[in-house]
């Protein structure tokens, strides 16, 4: 890529401060794809400086104006669609049906949803008590994103604040750098004025660090683990700015007597194992009711014997590699826990699958038999694994499925619509995925507990980045 190793700051790719290198690695052949920089101190003031300037006059233009470049950056998007997917495969290792489908697509879907929104959103209006409210743009805002989604995270956070008419330095994985160059390229061609936008690649004890403490960041947005969104809250308070988070899951899956059993659990088999189990809301703790458990397990062992792994450069429904090394190695410990705390291992296991020597694949595992307190029931994975765990009742399920730090999501599957409305009100989780619903473009993504702060997506998404002003008149 012809900017690998630059930083686009105030309007132009530019050569970094900071000479620390660092390889990006395709997950599939271990091979080297290119080289960044991995920003400095220095690097990220100077990306704070461009957005800090370009925020005075930005900051004043209308939501019509910003409208004309969101259009054009959809349109340059589009054109782009085919580019962009195949960078997520090769950088993350997704394959490239699910890139098309689904990676790729999520930067058209939520930017065509914030242009909706943002037609109709009010700036000002008056209370019930007489009085005027104002909402304007934050300021600058310092945006973290993750490996596992990368496009649909860094829509979710740069459209929103662009929307908004705030300005930002965003900061990709340094996993999964070059579709944020991408991005930056299409920005930049979209019209929107030098130091709106400004990218910067580096790691999270540095540049993360850096953007979270900085005085002139006004608002700090970050995805990913829980562990580092504590590290940047505890980062930001020094200067009192706004945080939100969207953090980790262990999303429970809640699977009723009442149910088709072919049809539910190879559905919650293969979702967790859908971008290699790298998703913050897979159903990976697969509650399921004494009666039927039996047969479940029997399904859900064809279903996960029949899952195949393969290069992600080729078309198919197969599963793709781990996203790095590091993440292959947390994925077999917690394997090997499962195994060592005496969970019923039905399919896979730790190691490669047969014949794959090259590449961070894992094999797709199913245990059975596990219980609430293993770590495979309380740790986010982050890999294809499910964990099957027995339940009686309603209520047995409700303290099951409660019963864990995060809250980000919950699944129901049955076909007692007042069952699943009654159990949904009671679980602690931010996302009610009733009998396999996909969340629609707009609905507001976040969580519950150690699952995060705020949402993203649509008006709530809008919201987080403004302040709320009156006038008393």
């Amino acid at each position: 890529m012809e900017n690998a190793g630059k930083f686009y700051i105030n309007g132009k790719w530019i050569d970094p401060i900071s000479s620390q290198k660092m390889d990006v690695i395709n997950p599939a052949t271990e091979e080297v794809i290119t080289q960044i920089t991995l920003a400095s101190e220095e690097d990220v003031d100077l990306a704070v400086a461009a957005a800090k300037r370009a925020f005075e006059t930005y900051s004043q233009t209308t939501i019509d104006e910003r409208l004309g470049m969101l259009e054009r950056l959809l349109a340059i998007y589009k054109r782009r669609y085919e580019e962009v997917a195949q960078t997520i495969t090769a950088e993350l290792g997704a394959p490239i049906t699910m890139s098309r489908e689904q990676q790729a697509d999520a930067g058209v879907a939520h930017l065509q949803d914030f242009i909706t929104v943002l037609r109709d959103f009010k700036t000002e209006e008056t209370l019930h008590n007489g009085e005027t409210l104002l909402r304007e743009p934050i300021g600058v805002c310092g945006l973290i994103t993750p490996w596992n989604w990368p496009i649909n995270q860094i829509v979710l956070k740069v459209i929103p604040a662009l929307a908004t008419g705030c300005t930002c330095v965003l900061k990709p994985s340094e996993f999964t750098p070059l579709n944020a160059m991408l991005y930056a390229e299409m920005i930049d061609e979209a019209g929107f004025p030098a130091g709106v936008f400004n990218l910067i690649q580096g790691a999270g004890p540095v540049a993360g660090a850096t953007m979270s403490r900085h005085p002139d960041i006004a608002m700090m947005s970050f995805t990913g683990s829980t562990r580092a969104g504590k590290a940047i809250t505890r980062d930001a308070a020094e200067n009192i700015k706004r945080v939100t988070l969207e953090l980790g899951g262990k999303s429970p899956n809640i699977v009723f007597d009442d149910v088709d059993i072919e049809d539910r659990i190879t559905f919650s088999v293969l979702d967790v194992s859908n971008n290699t189990g790298q998703t913050c809301d897979a159903p990976t703790r697969m509650l399921v009711q004494r009666s039927i458990y039996d047969e479940a397990v029997k399904v859900a062992k064809k279903v996960g014997d029949a899952a195949k792994v393969g290069d992600p450069s080729v078309e198919g429904n197969h599963v793709g590699p781990l996203v790095s090394h590091i993440q292959y190695d947390r994925v077999q410990t917690l394997i090997q826990a499962g195994i060592d705390e005496g969970a019923k291992l039905l399919v896979g296991g730790v190691g490669k699958p047969d014949g794959m020597n090259e590449g961070y694949f894992a094999k797709p595992t199913i245990f059975a038999d596990v219980n609430n307190n293993m770590r495979i029931a309380r740790e986010e994975i982050f890999g294809p694994v499910v964990a099957m765990i027995p339940f009686d009742t309603e209520e047995d399920a409700i303290r099951i499925a409660n019963d864990t730090p995060y809250g980000l999501a919950a699944y129901i599957q049955t076909p007692d619509d007042a069952k699943a409305d009654r159990v949904a009100r009671k679980l602690r989780a931010g996302m009610i995925r009733i009998n396999g619903a996909f969340p629609r473009p707009g609905s507001p993504f976040g969580g519950y507990k150690q699952s995060g702060i705020g949402r993203e997506g649509g008006l709530f998404g809008l919201e987080d980045f403004m302040e709320v002003k009156m006038l008393h008149k």
